[in-house]
Parts: C-alpha cells; structure tokens; sequence
C-alpha cells in the first residue's frame, strides 16, 4: 500500500496506521527500531536511541532495568524488556513549564497528539519507582497539570495538541461534525478517557504521597470529570456531545445525528466509542462503566485525603453506587444456567456479548480494580471472551488472542496476551503468554499494535508505547509475584 493508493479525503487514522505499520513490516522505514544490517547485528543488540537522544532519563529506571534483567533467564525475553519498559520515556515524553508549573506531554509514539488513555497507561509501569526518582515525580506532576488542563479545554476528547491554542492537524479529523476547539486533535467521547487521568492520578498519589499537583486547576477538572459522567446518563435528554464523520469505515463515525443508537437512561454512564476508538453499537458499554466505578471511588479517597471534601467526595461515591446496580441490573447476561458480563447494552434488553483487547475491557476488569481474579462471574467471562463465543477472538498458527474491529480479522493484539498474563495465577497461561510475546515480535524488539494470527510480520505499528509499557509493566509484575516464570 502506497500513499497514492488512499486518497487524502480518505486518510484516517486507521489508514495512516497502516501504511506506517505495512511499511515498518517491509523494512521501508522504521521508527523506534531502526533496523541495521544482518551482517554488523549483535544477536539482541539493544534497540533504544542512544542516550543523548533519549527524550527522558530516569537513573531509578536504568536500575530497574539492570535488576530484572538479571533475573530473567531468556536472553530474548530479557532484550525484549530492555527496549519495551523504557520506550515510552525514551521516545514519548515532552517535558516543559507552563505558568509556573512543570508540564508533561506524551504522545502515543507514531501520532503526534497526547491520548489521555495512553499516556496515562504508557507511564504507569513506574509509578513504583517515582518516590525515589525526583525527575520521575517531575514527569507525573507534569503530566498530572497537563492532563488537568486538556479536561478543562474539552472533558468529551479523546485526543489533545501540545499546543492549546492550535487546531487539529489530525488528517482523519480535519472535517469531522463535532465542537471542535482549538486544543483539541481527536474528539471522541470515551468515558475511559477521563477514569485513566483519575487512575494516574490515585497511583501516583499512593506511590509517594505527594500533594503538589493536586491544586485548585486539578479540583475543577475532577469536578468537570463528574459532571460530564451526570450529563452523559442523559437522565434530561441527549445532552450536547454529538460526533459524526465522513467515513467509509463505519466505526468512524456516531448514527443518528452523532448522538449514538437508542439507550435507556438506567443509571449507566453513555459512551460514544470504545477504548479502541471504534463506535459503540450499543451505547452502555460495560467495561468503562465498570472502570468508572473504581476511578470514582478513588477520586472520593483522593478528595477526602487531600481536600477534606466530603460533599464531593459523596458525590462521587453515590455515582459509583448508581453506576454499579445499573451494571448489574443491565449489563448481565444469562446462558446454559450461568450469568456472566455483556460487553454493551441498551437497557431495552438487548446485550452484546464480544471484547476487544483494549483496557477497560472484559478481560480486564480485575487488572482496573473491578473484581477479584477469581470472581465466579469473571472467570465465566474470560472463559467466553477468550474463545469461540467472541467474534474477535483469534487462533492461528503463531498465536491465540483477542484482537477487534479497529484492524479486523486475524488481527491479534500483543496486549490481550499481557492483559491475560496480568490476570491470573495460572503459571501455565503465563508461560504461554510469554512465549507468544517471544516470539510474535517479527524480530523488532518491540511489541506491537496487531498481527496476523499465522504470521507475525504482518502487524500494525511499529512504535505503539503503550503496548511496549505494558509489556514492561508485565515483566516488572512477574519479577516481583512469579520470579520462578523469567528465570
């Protein structure tokens, strides 16, 4: 696939991943892996940037690498961790002031725009380090301001410029039928969007103690966070969100009139769009409402610890409470004498059941906090999600995992295998998560978006941060709780 072969009206993220991902498999260029010939390769060479053209140094990081490489008996898993955990400050992170304040913004890897999801997600493998890292607190009070300030611009985006002031330069979004403001690159409302800036927030807060970015600026995002999750159970109506794009990819795009198909306001939490960027069917989707329920009882801990507000903090529980019987009331589903989570509702009754290997999803409500691993209705939900009851679960012959509409069929996602390992005990799943991982890389030394069921060198995105941070976060994890699996 070539530029000319889509036309620029025709340009969407989608597309432009792919050609970056189709060219990354060719050798035609590559971004965080510059590949070097066969002949002067050291085998596992590391494939980090040299370290003055590191964005980000962090000396708690560099040990940490050292320590668990140590304990890791493979060398190629041990290389792999070396160029994943720390890819995300390697090759991500922008760092500045703004008003007095340090500034943190992280872009995805291959799109120049900050995700609030992603770059909360790509720095949530060293919040264990960051009580003993100043430049590491620096970072996350940064991104902290940074992300306190995209919320007050717009709490519906999914998606924020460096700049605020400028419009976006997304080819994809150039012309979408939305309120776009200046600020903004993507606006594509996602209730994870915000849960993953109050997760962030919780963990680093937990991690060290530190008060400092949790001012007047952040209490007023926190704030817009809990109306925007009112307004959106549409008790009194739509509400103003509405999004709609001219696209021959219809999960691109929001039916009637941008609003989203037909729902019942049960108490739960209307979503627009997935994790994956793809348009909900139906517009209760059960995973995010789940996530929300966890981040709004960690933002009352945090409003009752750091400002001794109570009222708010109530607030935010009885949300939690609402959203919860709601969840539980309409989004399970019934099959053979056995209830499990459906994955999107409309409150009418209809339920649909799938996953996607984005977080949230149904696989991993534990790893958000929703649910014990071992929770009878969770275990029957990851029965069904990872197998033949899920559309977009895929077998082939280098793989087994989840993957979902955004690159289609045969496409697995690396992070339905890490977000498998991260769920359970099970030292054989594991080891075979592990295994996989290994060996579906297409020799880059980085994880990826997506990749073909029987051959791994058909993948999407060769610099996709958040995928190689949760590879990372996996391997620190299993360092820590399953030492006997890396040795």
């Amino acid at each position: 696939m070539t530029n000319e072969d889509i036309p620029h009206a025709m340009m969407t993220r989608r597309n432009l991943l792919k050609l970056i991902g189709g060219a990354a498999a060719t050798g035609a260029f590559a971004l965080a892996a510059p590949r070097v010939s066969a002949a002067t390769a050291k085998p596992f060479a590391s494939r980090r940037p040299p370290a003055d053209r590191r964005k980000f140094s962090s000396p708690a990081v560099e040990t940490e690498i050292a320590r668990i490489q140590a304990r890791i008996g493979d060398p190629e898993l041990a290389w792999l961790f070396g160029n994943c955990y720390p890819n995300t400050l390697d090759t991500t992170v922008h760092m500045g002031t703004v008003g007095g304040k340090p500034d943190t913004f992280i872009v995805t890897g291959d799109i120049d725009a900050m995700w609030l999801r992603d770059s909360s997600a790509q720095v949530s493998p060293y919040l264990p380090l960051a009580a003993k890292d100043e430049a590491l607190r620096r970072l996350y009070r940064g991104l902290i301001h940074r992300q306190a300030a995209c919320i007050s611009i717009d709490p519906y985006a999914n998606a924020f410029l460096p700049d605020p002031r400028a419009r976006t330069n997304l080819d994809w979004a150039q012309h979408d039928l939305t309120d776009m403001k200046p600020g903004v690159a993507e606006r594509k409302w996602e209730i994870d969007s915000l849960c993953w800036t109050i997760r962030i927030a919780h963990g680093y807060w937990k991690a060290t103690g530190d008060r400092a970015p949790f001012d007047d600026d952040w209490r007023a995002a926190m704030r817009l966070v809990l109306a925007t999750f009112r307004e959106q159970q549409r008790k009194h109506g739509s509400g103003p969100y509405h999004f709609q794009r001219a696209s021959a990819v219809p999960t691109d795009t929001v039916p009637l009139g941008g609003y989203g198909n037909p729902a019942l306001p049960v108490g739960m939490i209307f979503s627009m769009f997935r994790p994956s960027d793809d348009a909900c069917i139906y517009p209760l989707f059960v995973p995010a409402n789940a996530f929300a329920v966890v981040s709004l009882r960690q933002l009352a801990e945090m409003s009752r610890a750091l400002h001794g507000d109570a009222a708010f903090a109530g607030d935010c529980e009885a949300l939690a409470a609402e959203v919860q019987a709601a969840l539980e009331r309409h989004a399970v589903m019934h099959e053979g004498g056995e209830d499990f989570w459906a994955y999107e509702t409309d409150g009418y009754g209809n339920q649909l059941f799938m996953d996607d290997a984005n977080v949230p999803s149904l696989l991993a409500l534990p790893y958000l906090g929703f649910c014990a691993r071992d929770d009878a209705r969770y275990r029957r939900t990851r029965d069904r999600a990872w197998g033949q009851r899920n559309p977009y679960f895929f077998r082939g012959k280098a793989a087994e995992g989840i993957g979902g509409p955004h690159e289609g069929l045969r496409m697995i996602w690396p992070m339905s295998l890490m977000v498998r390992a991260l769920t359970t005990d099970d030292a054989g799943e594991i080891r075979q998560c592990l295994h996989w991982l290994k060996t579906t890389h297409a020799g880059t030394g980085f994880m990826h978006e997506a990749f073909d069921q029987d051959d791994p060198a058909k993948f999407t995105r060769s610099w996709f941060a958040w995928a190689n941070s949760l590879f990372g976060e996996l391997i620190a994890g299993l360092a820590a709780s399953h030492p006997e699996l890396l040795r």
